[in-house]
């Protein structure tokens, strides 16, 4: 069993202090928050294309890096990365061949029905609570456009300093390349990006 491996693997670890190297305090060394994708490919190789090591940045990740609204969980992590972490800057990060691009909500609630999970009943109640679950279990068509509609969302959040440089980015999760979409320094400076 997988928790199994990992509580015996975990034993290990602590045992031959092999968190001693990895040792940092909870301030962000290089002040930066990155908000990027869960997808498995990112783990070790989005932090080695970045240069960063534990200790360095604040990372949020979730399905796509994508930012659903002003108030969700991740602004508020941003947020509180920018006052109470000492972030001075963000990078938006999403990548190239990103499963939230290519999601099927329709898919997704049948997976949820086969399952037994909900019933047609539960689904239209959410429905009916104003929750349109086809909305929000959609991703995005492109990662250049959603990337671009995070930073412009972050950079108008009305708690966000206007000082702040958001920045956008495309990492490839094959070769780590970053393709930059939006340079904050640019936009501070009132420059096109």
């Amino acid at each position: 069993m997988l928790l199994q491996e990992i509580l015996s693997f975990n034993e290990q670890f602590v045992e031959n202090k092999e968190y001693a190297p990895r040792e940092a305090t909870k301030m962000p060394k290089k002040r930066m928050v990155v908000v990027s994708c869960m997808d498995a490919r990112l783990i070790e190789l989005l932090p080695k294309a970045l240069d960063i090591h534990d200790g360095d940045a604040k990372v949020i990740r979730n399905a796509g890096g994508k930012i659903a609204s002003a108030f969700d969980s991740v602004m508020q992590s941003v947020v509180a990365s920018v006052y109470d972490l000492n972030a001075d800057e963000i990078f938006l990060i999403g990548h190239h061949r990103c499963g939230a691009s290519q999601t099927n909500p329709k898919g997704t609630l049948q997976k949820i029905l086969d399952r037994g999970v909900a019933s047609p009943e539960i689904l239209s109640a959410i429905e009916y609570a104003g929750v349109d679950l086809e909305k929000w279990l959609f991703g995005f068509d492109d990662v250049n456009g959603s990337t671009q509609a995070n930073v412009d969302l972050v950079r108008n959040h009305p708690l966000i300093p206007k000082d702040v440089p958001v920045h956008g980015l495309v990492i490839d999760p094959h070769t780590g390349k970053l393709d930059l979409i939006v340079d904050g320094y640019k936009a501070l400076n009132g420059m096109k990006n």
